[in-house]
């Protein structure tokens, strides 16, 4: 079979060559896509982004993959369907990894091999993590065409299992396993990833999310100073260092927050009245809104929070959010904080597509 589809179109050149598809072989590869992937990675230059953020303690003149292709191939691996960097040594010789690379896929030389690749994923400290997450950030600023005049960040972890004794995997109740727990934060109205922060198994405290919304917002900040950000997560992030930052330093939250006796006291009008207009027949499921002020022990001043209470079948249930935003009890529980539906699409399709199953 001698069929060719010639050159291929909106493909770089590979050491100065146009990129053809034929079947009358040589060598083969049922990795070709990749190719495609490449060109998306050389286009927004993630690679090299990350690998400006990372010292390389080699001596130059005895470098033969630099940090840049050493990326490159391990983010293409694990996007073909070959999480384990032992798949490496099968696949340094590959024509399509050679090509996606930059080299020939005849005459130029075999990629890195695991043993380098695990060194690799070894050198990287706290620091260049940060300027690396830092990147990303900057990689989110610059998919814009304009700046924008507000944007909503949603925050969120998801379950990381792993299946070894890996650094910081810790049991956790919730997901009855053992397993990291990362931040993923994306901007919600367009579904853009911001960052992906891997941490231990374990919920946040205060000090972390607040750390982590002061790097991504002051990141974003650098290039859009005068840019509305509004951040929303769930109960586990309404924490009082956090919103302290965010009054402190102009920027929205809504968070879920968690039920006591104190603030289900409060509303207890709000859920016998729902009851009430259950039973009349107003609806199957009759809602009611509370607004009121409230600290509690470990904050130290008084916030708004809104109360929904919701009659149906399974009896009241009772939701409550705390924010610094203006606007009515209906529409910043519904519109606002509810929206954050959008996450669950997030998280599912970037967990399967990066691998992210530990």
């Amino acid at each position: 079979m001698a069929e060719s589809t010639g050159v291929l179109a909106g493909l770089s050149p590979v050491a100065g060559k146009p990129v053809h598809a034929a079947f009358d072989g040589g060598r083969l590869t049922s990795d070709a896509g990749i190719l495609l992937l490449a060109e998306i990675d050389r286009r927004l230059g993630i690679c090299e982004r990350l690998a400006h953020c990372i010292e390389d303690p080699r001596a130059p003149e005895r470098v033969q993959h630099t940090l840049a292709e050493m990326i490159r191939f391990r983010a293409l691996l694990i996007a073909a369907g070959y999480p384990d960097a032992n798949d490496c040594d099968a696949l340094r010789s590959d024509p399509a990894f050679k090509m996606a690379v930059g080299r020939l896929p005849e005459s130029g030389g075999d990629l890195c091999s695991q043993p380098t690749i695990s060194r690799l994923e070894n050198l990287p400290g706290p620091v260049a993590l940060k300027r690396m997450m830092a990147a990303m950030v900057d990689l989110f600023c610059d998919s814009f065409a304009t700046v924008p005049r507000r944007i909503v960040l949603d925050i969120d972890d998801t379950e990381d299992r792993v299946h070894g004794a890996q650094q910081l995997s810790l049991f956790h109740a919730h997901y009855d396993g053992r397993c990291f727990l990362p931040m993923h934060i994306y901007e919600a109205t367009t579904g853009k990833p911001v960052a992906v922060i891997l941490r231990p198994g374990k919920t946040p405290d205060g000090a972390e999310v607040a750390l982590v919304l002061r790097h991504v917002v002051r990141a974003i900040r650098a290039r859009w100073p005068r840019v509305d950000i509004l951040v929303r997560g769930d109960s586990h992030y309404g924490r009082h260092e956090a919103m302290s930052w965010c009054e402190r330093n102009r920027v929205g939250y809504v968070f879920g927050l968690g039920g006591n006796m104190v603030l289900l006291g409060r509303v207890t009008g709000l859920a016998e009245d729902a009851a009430m207009g259950r039973i009349a027949g107003e609806a199957d499921k009759v809602r009611r809104f509370g607004d009121l002020r409230y600290a509690a022990r470990t904050w130290k001043v008084e916030r708004r929070v809104i109360a929904r209470i919701e009659a149906s079948a399974q009896g009241t249930d009772s939701r409550f959010i705390v924010t610094n935003l203006t606007g009515t009890p209906k529409a910043l529980y519904e519109t606002i904080y509810c929206a954050r539906g959008q996450m669950d699409i997030c998280q599912p399709w970037c967990v399967s597509n990066l691998s992210l199953e530990g």
